[in-house]
């Protein structure tokens, strides 16, 4: 898979995860699958911090973006730096998913969370092209 696809399937994933947050903020009985499982409707805590996910996300997709060399309001800076956070963060997510007694979130969000991972760090990795004069 070239730089392209990579970075927009990355970003692509982020806006899965943000419409997925955005659901569970609007009140969608879809919490087995998030947030540790316990509950199918988030309580009110839980839902404001899905609130907060979907605006994280979707700054991740454009610092994602930038990174991969695609257009984005994002500055350089922010896009190599930030996409190294985006990956810590997956990393971290998917650790904690495949450990949770959800199996919503560990045989399902586990998984797309490898592969958001693994997208993350090849668009993280490769070095932004420069414009030809």
């Amino acid at each position: 898979m070239n730089r392209r696809r990579s970075t927009i399937a990355a970003a692509g994933l982020c806006g899965v995860v943000a419409a997925f947050q955005l659901a569970l903020a609007a009140g969608a009985p879809l919490g087995r699958a998030a947030w540790g499982g316990t509950s199918a409707e988030l309580p009110t805590g839980l839902r404001v911090a899905s609130g907060v996910a979907v605006v994280l996300w979707a700054f991740a997709a454009l610092v994602l973006l930038r990174r991969g060399g695609l257009d984005s309001p994002v500055p350089e800076r922010v896009g190599r730096v930030g996409s190294w956070v985006v990956v810590a963060l997956l990393a971290a997510g998917a650790l904690m998913n495949a450990a949770s007694s959800s199996p919503w979130e560990r045989y399902g969000w586990a998984p797309v969370i490898v592969v958001h991972l693994v997208l993350c760090v090849r668009v993280a990795t490769k070095p932004v092209p420069q414009p030809t004069a």
